[in-house]
């Protein structure tokens, strides 16, 4: 805190200087914080709400504007000898500086893509900077272009896709010069640049070989035994970099044209990276001499400090930048992110690109068990809808139309024009936004558009019922000319309502019980509020169900034609009434939920086990917190907390015993595998649920047996097979 000689507080900033003194401020901010209780903040007269929600970000270097700065500009920076052309006057040197260059701006682009703004990662080097500067470095320059391209198609993806909301800084350019005259011949730059390195390393070999060599070519630098090394190292940098921008370009291409040609340069990207991974042996031990633990928070493969980077250079060149030094990942976790990136690109671009809406949830829910980062779920989204639709090729009406198996809509109708379907096509387009963010913004968004669902329900309903209604009131006068076809209207219409609502509802049970199953991931639950979390979604996983039949029943009927004979017709309607595979399954999950309500209940009633009343919130009020969001859009109907409370009260152990839903679960899971045997996803979703159920089976029998439980048994519950359907486990301590 700055004083004036006379001791007195100068209320204005002044620089330090010959009439400043510091003083120390600690015993003031001691003296506040008693003063202060829990939720009060300062508040003056020229410090307000907004100033005081500011300062709570102090020390993050995402917010915090921070003192520390080398340069006043990039000008004063290349003065100061912190970015030279040439790198050194040394050869070897040059060329060692330039892989080290690499590397950190590979650790930088890993950085940028896990939330850091631009500025203060990729674009902290110099040279990119100033993109004229590195014209006579052939190497270097072509490196920097091929950066700024990549960069370009990366923030163009996820702005497409609007996932940056996730990461408000990654798309934000603070007026770079992220674009530059020739980047969009970055490519062929490269390819002349790795042709020259190609045949030095040609050479090299042949060299080594005694062969004779019929071209003169000029080495990279004076070492002849650290030549062959240097040229290996360069090459799969520079055709990593070439691969992966074409990766970017052919995921880009419309209606997934280029996926399978994406695969290749994927398959591509991932040699180069192993090379560059090996090639950090040959510059750590043969030319820096450095040990491998040297590694483990350095930026560079060779583990030495690159020259021409300043993360603190553009804090004062453009005011939004957040100015603070942040810290870089390592080389190691750059190379493991890109890796990692790749595999999910490929899980992308391997998608058969099914038109069938119920394969598509499916591929986006078994992709997100993967946790990829935004750049792959931006990918992911933009695959899936461009232009409005789906894969840019099929309208979400004939999408829905085919997952609701709506019959065929004559062109007189014009069906897909009535505003209420056009904001069910909507709903579904933003489903498949919404599943492809991350598990926390998924699931929060997931949460207020139930409210949707349920809401256009009821107008599905009122629509097609004021369309019934007008065709009923012309079919009551047979003499109207034209009651054929008010007639042919109204079995048009009972057919779509019949069709489109019970589908409606299983989609809307459908995100509530995903909702509900993200807690887990995000382990918002805690074992005391596991009991009101299994009996929800026991409740919705049972309405999914009987929603899921009906529409198979349903869509079953369509199957029926008039020329069939009467025995036939029998045979179709004892078949459609068999449950199919798919209510079968979740008649396992709706067992096993059903059982482990009822266990933790017993445990509560009988051992007062996982009980935790807690002095800030009472169980009604968790319950009401959990579960706002589906109350609020009446899902299911008819559920309060004094439902669960009814439900669990009685739970004992003995007659859970008697009536064991884990064994249940098992039997159906096991009679199921021939059902699914071609079906890796739902066999491996099988056997899941046969070890929960046994190992619960199990748990359950021991601690009915054992009574009244002693002190040193302990129940809780893991979930090492099943990511939301605990395993109990009994121990003793």
């Amino acid at each position: 805190m700055a004083e004036n000689v006379e001791g007195s507080i100068n209320p204005s900033p002044i620089p330090s200087g010959s009439q400043t003194i510091w003083a120390d401020a600690s015993p003031l901010l001691e003296a506040a914080c008693e003063d202060l209780r829990d939720g009060e903040l300062i508040h003056g007269e020229n410090f307000n709400l907004f100033a005081a929600m500011s300062a709570l970000e102090i020390m993050d270097p995402k917010m915090d504007s921070g003192i520390v700065c080398r340069y006043y500009s990039v000008d004063e920076a290349i003065e100061h000898g912190a970015a030279p052309i040439p790198l050194s006057s040394d050869r070897t040197v040059d060329i060692q500086c330039t892989i080290d260059i690499m590397d950190h701006l590979l650790a930088c682009e890993a950085t940028w893509h896990k939330g850091y703004s631009l500025a203060q990662t990729i674009f902290s080097c110099i040279y990119l900077l100033r993109p004229d500067r590195t014209a006579s470095h052939a190497l270097l320059h072509s490196y920097c272009r091929v950066i700024r391209a990549t960069c370009n198609a990366v923030i163009s993806v996820v702005s497409d896709a609007r996932t940056h909301e996730e990461e408000d800084l990654f798309t934000m350019t603070y007026g770079l010069p992220l674009k530059a005259d020739g980047d969009e011949k970055c490519l062929s730059i490269l390819h002349a640049v790795e042709e020259t390195i190609s045949r030095q390393l040609r050479a090299c070999k042949a060299q080594s070989l005694k062969k004779r060599v019929v071209e003169d070519i000029e080495p990279l630098q004076t070492n002849p035994d650290l030549e062959e090394g240097y040229c290996k190292a360069l090459l799969c940098r520079i055709r990593f970099r070439k691969h992966f921008h074409h990766v970017l370009t052919s995921m880009r291409r419309p209606q997934g044209r280029g996926l399978e040609l994406a695969r290749k340069h994927i398959a591509s990207c991932m040699l180069e990276l192993d090379s560059i991974h090996r090639s950090a042996e040959f510059l750590r031990l043969n030319v820096y001499k450095t040990c491998k633990e040297a590694l483990e928070d350095r930026t560079t493969g060779s583990g030495c400090e690159p020259i021409g980077f300043d993360a603190s250079l553009n804090c004062r060149l453009s005011a939004p930048t957040p100015p603070r030094a942040i810290k870089i990942l390592s080389w190691i976790k750059a190379v493991e992110y890109f890796q990692k990136l790749l595999h999910d690109l490929d899980i992308i671009c391997s998608n058969s690109l099914d038109p069938s809406f119920e394969g598509v949830l499916r591929f986006v829910v078994e992709f997100q068990k993967f946790q990829p980062d935004l750049v792959a779920r931006a990918h992911l989204q933009v695959l899936l809808v461009q232009d409005g639709k789906l894969y840019g090729r099929d309208p979400v009406f004939a999408v829905i139309s085919k997952a609701a198996s709506l019959p065929e809509v004559p062109k007189s109708y014009n069906l897909p024009k009535i505003e209420v379907l056009l904001q069910l096509e909507q709903l579904v387009v933003s489903l498949l936004k919404i599943l492809c963010a991350n598990a926390a913004w998924q699931r929060r968004k997931l949460g207020k558009i139930l409210q949707d669902w349920r809401c256009i329900y009821i107008q599905l309903e009122l629509a097609f019922g004021k369309e019934l209604g007008e065709s009923s009131r012309t079919l009551s006068d047979e003499l109207s000319p034209s009651f054929l076809h008010f007639k042919i209207g109204y079995n048009f219409y009972t057919k779509i309502c019949k069709h489109i609502l019970p589908w409606v509802e299983e989609q809307t049970y459908w995100i509530a019980s995903h909702f509900l199953t993200l807690g887990f991931e995000l382990e918002l639950y805690s074992p005391s509020e596991y009991c009101m979390v299994y009996w929800y979604i026991y409740i919705v996983l049972i309405k999914l169900a009987e929603k899921t039949h009906l529409k198979i029943l349903t869509s079953n009927e369509t199957v029926k034609r008039k020329g069939k004979k009467k025995k036939d017709a029998l045979k179709d309607l004892s078949r459609d009434y068999q449950i199919p595979p798919t209510v079968l399954l979740l008649q396992c999950h709706i067992f096993l939920a059903e059982g482990l309500t009822m266990m933790l209940a017993a445990l509560r009633n009988e051992h007062n086990v996982f009980t935790s009343p807690g002095p800030f919130n009472t169980e009604h009020e968790r319950f009401i917190q959990h579960f706002e969001l589906l109350l609020k859009a009446s899902i299911p109907e008819h559920i309060s907390y004094f439902s669960f409370k009814e439900s669990t009260t009685r739970a004992r152990l003995s007659t859970l015993v008697m009536r064991n839903c884990f064994k249940d679960a098992q039997r159906i899971a096991k009679e199921l595998h021939s059902s699914f045997a071609h079906d890796m996803e739902r066999m491996a979703e099988l056997r899941r649920i046969e070890q929960v159920a046994e190992h619960n089976g199990v748990a359950l029998n021991l601690i009915s047996r054992l009574g009244n439980l002693e002190p040193s048994l302990k129940v809780y519950y893991e979930f090492n097979h099943h990511p939301y359907f605990a395993t109990a486990v009994v121990k003793r301590s």
